[in-house]
């Protein structure tokens, strides 16, 4: 299969009517704005590769005509009855529980068993550290190309915030984050003022309701690294990437002295 096409539907993103279109395609007239007969995303992947994002989502209805597709490759186009057949190898991902799901009849115990052959927990970021620098330098080549701008990395005191964050929303959230940024950054080099995280759930009770906290992630950040630094200053500045005189306003402003 590996010559044929690879296609993919993000299940959370369409309404029920309109995933069963995607998939399975329809016929001339079946609905209001079905002018003429539309090929699905299985006939189009015939010898291909199916993925399914955000399989939880899928509407429950929906969730017997996969099966069905799945266990035998036969399929109708929404207001048709002829049976069509596709060989396609399906794969689905999700955030979800989808054994609690099926404990609450929001998804067919049925077709979890048919999805579930192989199965692959891909761990969240906060776990995979070492991977967010080059996952930084990739969305901001990305975004610089696409938004046209000359953005050519991230100061390492902005990286070093992004290493401290939780990342409750995973690549994802990385991913927005890095968008904003590079969108808001009036330099070649994106720094402190154009990151935007949102407070993190595990410091909620913690926190003041809907606030940023990017200047308390900073403050913890130039601590850390000042008292590792033995209180140097010039050391402290360097691994900061920031030059001595905005080390010390930081310093002054958050009131970190030797006794904090």
């Amino acid at each position: 299969r590996s010559n044929a096409l690879f296609t993919a539907l993000n299940c959370a993103t369409l309404s029920e009517q309109l995933i069963e279109s995607e998939l399975f395609g329809h016929e001339k007239g079946s609905f209001t704005t079905a002018y003429k007969t539309k090929y699905g995303i299985v006939e189009a992947a015939d010898k291909g590769t199916l993925l399914l994002d955000e399989i939880g989502e899928l509407p429950v209805e929906l969730q017997p005509k996969l099966l069905r597709f799945m266990d035998c490759g036969e399929f109708r186009r929404v207001g048709g009855n002829k049976t069509y057949t596709a060989d396609v190898r399906v794969i689905a991902s999700t955030n979800r529980d989808l054994l609690e799901m099926v404990a609450e009849g929001k998804f067919r115990e049925d077709l979890f068993y048919r999805l579930n052959v192989i199965n692959l927990a891909v761990p969240p970021l906060r776990k995979k550290m070492d991977d967010l620098p080059r996952l930084v330098e990739l969305f901001i080549e990305r975004y610089a190309r696409k938004l046209t701008k000359d953005i050519r990395g991230i100061s390492p005191e902005a990286l070093e915030i992004l290493k401290d964050y939780h990342w409750p929303g995973n690549v994802r959230e990385l991913e927005n984050v890095i968008e904003r940024a590079v969108l808001l950054a009036d330099s070649t080099l994106i720094g402190l003022e154009e990151i935007s995280l949102h407070a993190e759930p595990s410091r909620a009770d913690t926190m003041p309701e809907g606030s940023l906290q990017l200047e308390d992630m900073e403050k913890r950040h130039i601590k850390r690294v000042i008292e590792e630094s033995g209180w140097n200053q010039t050391r402290a500045s360097r691994l900061l990437g920031i030059n001595r005189k905005t080390l010390y306003l930081k310093l002054k402003k958050y009131g970190l002295t030797t006794d904090s």
